[in-house]
């Protein structure tokens, strides 16, 4: 099995003056992966140019996840007829999405569809359903587009139409903050025992890829979490935005961070999420489309990730 690092993930490296105040930080040049990392073209396990320990850092520069083309340039599409956008999505999965301290809908994807209309010179609505029933209500025409963690299924495709990610939610490993731990895939990592959850896709993945490896299984991420900060275990791979989370709270103590990947998967993490649109408005996804690259090109979207993402998940 074989996990590739996306060749259209593009990592902005960020230099932090204080995450308090991310929306002032300056957003470097974009690199590749870096040592320890899966390269473009190589397996997950691939080592890294060096076996130096991989010890994390409490504050890493913040990396920024790209998901088109730099260099592409779509083609502004004509909005002067569209009206009003109903843009569809739950409120129940912060930081992409819930209710701020106004009663609104606000989050990452909320903040980043407004952004789009904005930059397609349209006015948006944005209108809060159970989480269950908004693909239902888009299909009944009750709303033009779905923005929520809805992974671009072959059985979503069936009834609807997709832009490019806005985000992928990518594995990776943390250890605690200082420790001399082996690099992910070097030759001294193997045999190391690793925490994860039970029944995941993320043990599935480690299983494939990590066959060497002993796993230790628990309940859920906290536990996990929990277990690598008393060094039950050495590391902790699983989902990457959960485990950033963690960071940021108070159970983690400020005691982990990241090592190695990220690394991403169709297979076993999903291909990502994007805007969701009827399958017979193909304009509107690329109008979506549109205005995600403008949002890559001229900042926004950086800005909005470090808002809502101060420990970065990439």
């Amino acid at each position: 099995m074989r996990t590739i690092f996306n060749h259209n993930v593009h990592i902005v490296i960020v230099a932090t003056i204080a995450l308090a105040i991310a929306s002032l930080l300056a957003t470097a040049a974009i690199a590749g992966p870096t040592a320890g990392e899966p390269a473009a073209s190589g397996p997950a396990t691939a080592a890294p140019a060096a076996n130096a320990p991989a010890a994390a850092s409490s504050r890493p520069a913040v990396r920024i996840p790209m998901f088109g083309n730099p260099n592409s340039r779509l083609e502004r599409p004509d909005m002067s007829g569209a009206g009003t956008i109903r843009i569809l999505t739950d409120d129940s999965f912060p930081p992409l999405y819930f209710v701020g301290d106004d009663n609104r809908p606000t989050g990452f994807t909320v903040d980043l569809a407004r952004a789009a209309c904005d930059r397609l010179g349209v006015a948006c609505t944005i209108q809060t359903r159970r989480f269950d029933t908004l693909l239902d209500a888009l299909a009944a025409g009750k709303g033009d587009v779905v923005i929520a963690a809805i992974p671009a299924t072959p059985g979503l495709l069936e009834r609807f139409t997709v832009t490019r990610p806005y985000m992928r939610f990518p594995g990776r490993f943390m250890i605690k903050n200082g420790a001399a731990s082996p690099g992910p895939g070097t030759k001294d990592f193997a045999g190391k025992t690793i925490g994860v959850v039970a029944g995941s896709a993320h043990e599935a993945w480690l299983k494939a890829n990590f066959p060497a490896s002993p796993l230790k299984a628990y309940p859920d991420l906290p536990a996990a979490g929990a277990a690598l900060r008393a060094g039950e275990v050495l590391y902790v791979f699983g989902d990457g935005l959960g485990m950033a989370l963690w960071q940021d709270g108070s159970l983690s103590g400020n005691c982990c961070g990241f090592t190695g990947g990220p690394y991403l998967s169709d297979a076993f993490f999903g291909e990502g999420v994007g805007f969701i649109v009827r399958r017979n408005d193909a304009a509107l996804q690329r109008a979506f489309d549109y205005a995600l690259q403008q949002m890559w090109s001229d900042g926004r979207y950086d800005e909005l990730y470090l808002r809502y993402f101060p420990v970065s998940f990439f």
